[in-house]
Formats: structure tokens, C-alpha cells, sequence
């Protein structure tokens, strides 16, 4: 089995920093589900180039509510909405760079908030994760869904190294690099991650197959990579069809040789189609929920969701989890 690493964190929720010893990453089981295609369907307006980062300026009591009903729902660990917060994201619409980190440190105080009303129902330890989606998220153009960028690598790194520097300032539990598409962006991420070693991360791949990175990639030689890092502490799967989620596991373990744990938090099962912007396609949660229970058995550490599920999928994932602790022998 893998090696639970204890981590250097960020400031925790009490803008102390939390001492290395007290991250047990095997204490998260749940993550939370899909942030922007929930608020979507809560009456939101994510059209524009920052996506579900609009609604910070817009109705962040929305996310909020977002969060407890996750929460609520069984999650263990919740990310931010921040996925497509940068500084030349924000530079492009005509707003100052500093307006992205005031954006992020207001995601990061909405999560703390949920979990702080939260903790009036049930004190249980929550983690917060500071969401970063890819170089091509902020491209707003579906870049990420391939990888096929049109910068220098060490520009790659310094827009990562920029993001960081926002995020090492902030209280947060670790940072989740999200729906990282390639191994070179993944290279990029662990080299601007090195420059600032206090902060902790965990690296989630999006994929094409069962073996494969949409960029082309073995899913191996990614995790192989990113488990050479101290700094990371699980490698994970996202924006990925359901389907492939049990052949990615076992990739990211052979390449990560169970040296870390692996977190897994797949799309609902709809496709997104990129030319009209459009999902198509039906979701089963208790199908989800039955696959859940095959993604613990293979070995992941933690299961969520991406695009289009809810909180009702992240139900059905606890009570999966729930289900697998009461058949294992005691």
C-alpha cells in the first residue's frame, strides 16, 4: 500500500501555520463535487473568461451554499472556487493583477465560512484545498483539454510561479493543481511549486483512456514525475470520464510505485462537446455511487467529483465509502 506523507501546509484556518506532523492525508476519503457546473445549475452565469470565478463578484452566498450542502453531503475535503482565478486572467478583461488575489483570498474565506457554519452541525475535520486549473484554463479557449500550448516552458513556469506566490500568503489547508492535461505542464507546475517549498499540493491529470493524459502521455510516467516532489502530496485523476477512472488508477499507482496516495474525482458520465459549448448525455448517480466502490477497491485514497455532478453524486460516494469500510475484515 502507499505512504501516508505528513506535509508542510499553508496557513491553516486560524492564519497559523500548521505544523508538519498534523496533515494525515488518510484522513480524507470524500472530496467535494463539481463547483461551476453546480452553480450553473443553480441559476449562476458562468459564461464569461473567468467562468465560476464571476460568481465571487456576483453571488458568493451561492457558493457558500455550494459548500455546506457538500459538506452536508459527506465531504471531507472542499475546494475553492478559484479554479480559473490569475492574474493575466484577470488582466485580460481589463482588471488589475491584484484583483485576482484579492479574488483568491475571497474564495479561500467563503470556504473557511461553510466550514466554520459547518462545524455547528458536526466538528469533524474539514480540509480546504485552494483550486488551480491549468495554463490553458486561463486561456478560456479549451486548451486544457489537450495541452497544446503556444508558450515557452519557462513562461509556463512563471505563470504557475505567479499563482503560487498569491496562494503562499493565504490560509488554506494545500493547493489542488487541477486537470493538468500533459508532462510538460506538469514538469512546469512541480518547478514553480519548488520555489516556494512550504506550500503542499496535490497534482489531479486529465485523461483520454484508461492509460493516457490528453496530451498523449502515459498517466504513469505523469505520476512517476509528480512523486518525485516532496511537495505533492497525492496524484490524482479529474475532468475524466467515469468509465476510465479503475485503468487510471492502477496507472497512477505503477507510476507513483504506491509512494502516494491517488485521488480520483471523474465527470459525471455527460460529455462535454467544446464546438457548442454544450453537455450531452444522462448521469446515474447510483451507478456513479456503484463505481465509486470499484474505485476504492483499486486503491484510491479519496473519491469526488468533476463537471456536472452535485452533491447528491458526493451522497452516493460516502455511502459507497461507507459501504466498503463495512466489508473489509476487521
Amino acid at each position: 500500500m502507499y505512504q501516508i506523507f505528513a506535509v508542510a501546509l499553508l496557513a491553516g484556518p486560524d492564519h497559523s501555520v500548521t505544523p508538519r506532523d498534523e496533515l494525515d492525508f488518510s484522513s480524507i476519503h470524500i472530496l467535494d463535487g463539481a463547483m461551476a457546473t453546480e452553480l450553473e445549475r443553480r441559476g449562476c452565469d458562468i459564461s464569461g473568461p473567468l467562468w465560476s470565478a464571476h460568481v465571487l463578484d456576483t453571488a458568493p452566498h451561492t457558493i457558500a451554499a455550494v459548500h455546506l450542502d457538500y459538506l452536508r453531503a459527506g465531504a471531507d475535503c472542499i475546494s475553492t472556487a478559484s479554479y480559473q482565478v490569475s492574474a493575466r486572467g484577470y488582466r485580460e478583461i481589463g482588471r488589475p493583477g491584484s484583483d485576482a488575489a484579492r479574488a483568491l483570498r475571497q474564495s479561500i474565506e467563503i470556504a473557511g465560512n461553510a466550514c466554520s457554519t459547518y462545524a455547528r452541525e458536526n466538528p469533524r475535520r474539514i480540509w480546504i484545498a485552494v483550486s488551480l486549473g491549468p495554463y490553458g484554463a486561463a486561456l478560456h479557449n479549451g486548451a486544457e483539454y489537450h495541452g497544446r500550448y503556444d508558450i515557452q516552458f519557462d513562461e509556463l513556469v512563471a505563470f504557475h510561479a505567479e499563482r503560487f506566490s498569491m496562494a503562499s500568503e493565504l490560509s488554506a489547508d494545500l493547493l489542488a493543481l487541477e486537470t493538468v492535461p500533459s508532462l510538460e505542464e506538469a514538469q512546469a507546475l512541480l518547478l514553480a511549486l519548488a520555489r516556494i517549498p512550504t506550500i503542499s499540493a496535490w497534482i489531479s491529470f486529465t485523461c483520454r483512456d484508461a492509460a493516457h493524459v490528453v496530451h498523449g502521455e502515459r498517466l504513469a510516467a505523469c505520476a512517476a514525475a509528480a512523486a518525485e516532489s516532496p511537495q505533492i502530496v497525492a496524484v490524482g485523476i479529474n475532468y475524466t470520464a467515469p468509465w476510465h477512472i479503475a485503468g487510471l488508477i492502477a496507472e497512477a499507482r505503477i507510476g507513483c510505485q504506491d509512494r502516494r496516495p491517488v485521488v480520483v474525482y471523474p465527470n459525471s458520465g455527460e460529455r462535454w462537446d467544446a464546438a457548442t459549448r454544450t453537455w450531452h448525455g444522462t448521469t446515474d448517480r447510483a451507478e456513479f455511487g456503484k463505481l465509486a466502490r470499484v474505485w476504492f477497491a483499486a486503491g484510491a485514497q479519496a473519491v469526488g467529483g468533476c463537471c456536472r455532478t452535485s452533491p447528491a453524486h458526493i451522497a452516493v460516494v460516502a455511502a459507497a465509502r461507507r459501504a466498503a469500510e463495512n466489508a473489509e475484515p476487521s
